[in-house]
């Protein structure tokens, strides 16, 4: 786009689109000679006031030469961004390189000043925040680590969207005019920053689609039936608070009213702003509503129309057209092939969705990518309720479809400090970008439960509609960085419905000890096998008989809930012959009573086929509209189990409502991970730190690394220079000597004294002595001589073993430590004992670099065989202390050096006292770039 004299071709990289403080998008992108027109057009819709602050003159319009210098870039020295909204400028921002005298200059040159223009309108909205984040990711680009800016000291917007960007800064003012000057560099708080204005803003734009205060239906059929016409009866059956209209081209001239609902050909016919548009044309129309919705001043459209990703290449090129083109006029999308939206508040009562019915109002927020499993859920909560003090249901529900725009990332952004969102409960077929969504995760964790539900975990390609980056970790990898975020992580939509319903009524355990009551002996003893398995403590199970009454069912339950070596309690029932309906009420209200009397501790029940007693514990929880409800049910299900039938009482307002399963192992897992969170919650407020250590040396590392990869773009270090950049960090190798021949295995035990190890070290056979390809504690010249006639008798020759000599170490448990880099969840730390048999068993521990002290302790012990690293069996403990320092030395070099893309230590012999690194392996890269290091952008398709 650039003419010949420029310097660089267009930077197309620096295009990125971005969501503003009140939630609607803009285009960021360099400015070309193309806008000259733009340029000025936008300039004459700016105030006097404000170009007065930017000119410090009255400057009332461009000149040829002003329009020529601020269109025409070299982009290295000199480079304009402007925001656009619907093609056109909304701000602009440039910087000049400048020398030390202040004149313009070039690299080598490491400032620049910087100025910006927003227009009067759109001043507010954090655009001049955004392009800041954005210019100066720019400027590091091209070699300038320092902005200057000059303002008027009235311009205090201006002034304050410098100082706080968070970045190190210096103040000055002479002749009427504050100068700032502040490095490039992100900082703690810089980042901070960023982070908190991406939340405000992401669930500012999500607040937008779920609470808008009108709704237009786009392809509202003309005769009942079809997609469109069904939204259009569920919104207005749901009694939506605002403003709907029902949108079609095919309407008849004339024609005013759809099903009671104004209706209108275009949307442009409507008088007054719409909010949320819901488009249900055929996929080849929706470029055209699209273009009719942004000239409209729509905010956000949710698009249940089919015929993109999921349909193919053609398909994935509409959709990614789709998301362009709205972004445009700074519109975001649900969809498309979504399912749609439901948002229980009584201010909004919105079910834009293809749910006949909308859910009680509670306090779970519900994320499903897929329709299916969205339809799924909500049946599922429909029948057995969710929520606490006898409001129970579904707060707001997202199903996102081929999740093209809005993301589980930005829903969660919404629903961390929504107040009416206790528990979030996600299904998840694709995750966009796991680091960011682990960062989120870990901070909505700490304030309330986020479960989730992975489809496609075993090796399944992510679904055609979703366009994401692979992740080269393995699903239990991922799984296990999800839950050293606090996620609670579960296997199936079962599983995810259970947990709700626990955290959603009822409080957190304090601890693993369980007391089990009940008139089951049998049904106690399962929940007793049920507890180990889970890793919890039971007390063993107590039994009322099944003579017992709901009065004794209430002294046992009180009685335990008292006892302060008790942290839950789970009551089995089984129903009493002869007894009824009124001997479950009963029951129901004892339970509710006792453990009304004690509400710091969770109480769950497991009963067998006990309708009466299910539906009389989730009194008030179903999700279904009340007896007497304006709206009754449209193709309400058939009758539910007996287990889960819809309740017929309500629960005394302010009680813990008790969450009741049909299976011992059902409610026991649940139990579990409610107890697992409760303990990282406990672990997260006190998370540590990352140790120092005075003999680390960071620019020695730096220094070696800049001179290896000046070879290549990557590398397998060799065996000396593996060992030299460990060294720097503390990290200590035994050598192991080449030993091609007899003679040179004799040589190599004698410069590195006896006892040695003989091992051979081809692929087939390295790391793995159960093999026989490994000959320890040889103790003289003649033991050396003879393994290594034995070892190629066995195996081959020497050029097919590669034998190496090695100095013996104290004995002791063998372990593996890696680090790895993944391009999208980023570094990762990995421990386990070496050995087919944990490798076998997949019993590798894992942890997000950098990693704190308490995180390396944990990882440790969170292996199934940690018990060998701890004495088992009589055996001498292993020095877990020294290893835990090996871990965050590991950890500490790969987080100062992103260079570093790979590192493995196997094996590492623990002993008593101090530990032995046998074998190391480190590759090098130019790191991968972060793009949560970058300025705030939407993903890009």
């Amino acid at each position: 786009m650039q003419t010949s004299p420029d310097r660089h071709e267009y930077p197309a990289h620096w295009e990125a689109d971005v969501v503003l403080r009140d939630g609607g998008t803009a285009r960021i992108r360099p400015i070309t000679v193309d806008d000259a027109d733009r340029l000025v057009s936008f300039y004459e819709q700016v105030s006097d006031e404000s170009k007065y602050y930017r000119f410090f003159a009255p400057y009332p319009r461009l000149s040829a030469k002003d329009v020529h210098r601020f269109t025409h870039h070299d982009f290295v020295d000199r480079v304009g961004l402007a925001a656009t909204v619907g093609g056109e400028f909304i701000a602009t921002v440039r910087y000049d390189r400048i020398g030390a005298d202040g004149t313009p200059a070039s690299a080598p040159a490491d400032e620049a000043e910087v100025a910006f223009l927003v227009q009067d309108a759109h001043q507010g909205r954090g655009v001049a925040s955004a392009l800041l984040e954005h210019i100066g990711a720019v400027a590091r680009e091209r070699g300038i680590r320092r902005f200057a800016a000059e303002v008027l000291p009235a311009n205090n917007k201006m002034i304050k969207v410098f100082t706080d960007a968070g970045y190190t800064q210096k103040r000055s003012f002479e002749d009427g005019v504050v100068r700032l000057e502040f490095d490039l560099e992100p900082t703690d708080r810089s980042l901070a920053v960023q982070y908190a204005r991406e939340h405000r803003a992401e669930a500012r734009s999500v607040q937008r689609l779920l609470a808008p205060g009108s709704v237009a239906v786009i392809g509202a059929g003309r005769t009942p039936g079809g997609v469109g016409r069904s939204v259009l009866g569920n919104i207005r059956d749901a009694g939506y608070s605002g403003r709907l209209y029902a949108v079609n081209k095919a309407l008849p001239e004339g024609q005013k009213e759809l099903d009671g609902v104004p209706a209108h050909r275009s949307v442009r016919d409507i008088d007054g702003p719409v909010d949320l548009a819901v488009v249900a044309v055929p996929a080849e129309h929706v470029t055209e509503v699209v273009t009719e919705c942004g000239e409209h001043g729509v905010q956000g459209l949710v698009v249940v129309s089919a015929g993109y990703a999921e349909s193919g290449p053609e398909g994935r090129e509409r959709q990614r057209a789709l998301v362009r083109h709205a972004r445009t006029y700074g519109m975001r999308i649900i969809g498309p092939n979504a399912f749609g939206i439901i948002n229980t508040s009584p201010r909004v009562r919105l079910n834009a969705s293809l749910a006949p019915e909308v859910p009680r109002p509670g306090r779970i927020g519900l994320f499903a990518q897929s329709g299916a499993i969205g339809i799924a859920l909500l049946s599922r909560l429909h029948r057995r309720g969710g929520g606490v003090t006898g409001v129970t249901g579904v707060s707001t529900f997202v199903s996102s479809g081929n999740r093209a725009d809005v993301s589980g990332n930005d829903v969660l952004q919404y629903w961390y400090e929504d107040p009416d969102t206790d528990v979030v409960l996600m299904y998840l077929e694709s995750i966009g970008n796991p680091r960011k969504f682990t960062r989120l995760a870990r901070r909505t964790a700490a304030a309330k439960p986020l479960v989730v539900v992975q489809g496609a975990r075993h090796g399944a390609a992510a679904p055609q509609g979703h366009a994401v980056r692979a992740t080269r970790l393995p699903h239990a990898t991922v799984s296990a960085l999800l839950r050293q975020a606090g996620v609670i992580r579960v296997d199936t939509i079962t599983e995810l419905v259970d947990a709700g319903l626990l955290l959603a009524r009822q409080p957190l355990p304090a601890g693993p000890r369980v007391a089990i009551l009940g008139n089951s002996e049998s049904l106690g003893l399962l929940t007793y096998d049920a507890c180990l398995a889970e890793g919890l403590r039971p007390h063993p199970p107590q039994d009322l008989t099944t003579a017992a009454s709901a009065a004794d069912f209430h002294t046992a339950l009180s009685r335990a809930l008292a006892d302060d070596r008790c942290d839950a309690v789970v009551v089995t029932a089984i129903p009493a012959v002869g007894e009824g309906p009124v001997g479950d009420a009963a029951l129901a209200e004892a339970l509710r009573s006792a453990s009304a009397a004690a509400p710091s501790k969770p109480v769950l029940v497991v009963h067998v086929e006990l309708g009466g007693l299910a539906e009389a514990l989730s009194a008030a929880a179903s999700t279904a509209p009340q007896a007497g409800s304006d709206n009754p049910p449209r193709n309400a299900p058939g009758p539910a189990p007996a287990a889960e039938r819809l309740p017929t009482t309500e629960a005394p307002e302010g009680t813990h409502l008790i969450p009741a399963y049909p299976a011992a192992e059902r409610a026991v897992r649940a139990l579990g991970q409610a107890v697992a969170y409760a303990q990282w919650r406990r672990d997260a407020a006190e998370p540590g730190r990352v140790p120092e250590y005075e003999d680390i040396n960071e620019r020695g590392a730096a220094a070696l690394i800049d001179g290896l990869l000046a070879r290549g773009q990557g590398l397998t270090l060799g065996t000396d220079e593996t060992c030299d950049l460990l060294g720097h960090y503390g990290v200590q190798v035994h050598r192991a000597l080449p030993a091609p021949t007899p003679d040179a295995a004799a040589e190599a035990a004698r410069d590195l004294g006896y006892p040695v190890a003989l091992k051979a070290t081809a692929p087939h056979l390295r790391h793995r002595a159960d093999l026989g390809g490994v000959r320890l504690d040889l103790a003289d010249e003649e033991q050396l001589r003879r393994s290594y006639a034995e070892l190629t008798e066995l195996f081959g020759t020497p050029e097919e073993l590669r034998p190496v000599v090695q100095r013996m170490a104290p004995r002791g448990v063998d372990v593996v430590v890696r680090a790895v880099i993944d391009p999208a969840a980023g570094a990762v730390l990995s421990f386990g004992l070496a050995g087919a048999a944990s490798q076998l068993l997949g019993d590798t521990a894992h942890r997000l670099i950098p990693v704190t002290d308490r995180e390396a302790n944990s990882l440790v012990r969170s292996i199934r065989t940690a018990p060998l690293l701890f004495g088992w069996r009589g055996s001498a403990p292993a020095d877990t202390r020294a290893l835990e320092e090996l871990l965050l030395r590991v950890s500490r070099l790969v987080d100062d050096h992103p260079e570093v893309v790979a590192v493995t230590l196997e094996p590492v012999v623990v002993a008593s006292h101090g530990l032995s690194v046998l074998g190391a392996s480190v590759r090098l890269a130019h790191p991968p770039a972060r793009d949560d290091l970058g300025p705030r952008t939407l993903p890009a398709y």
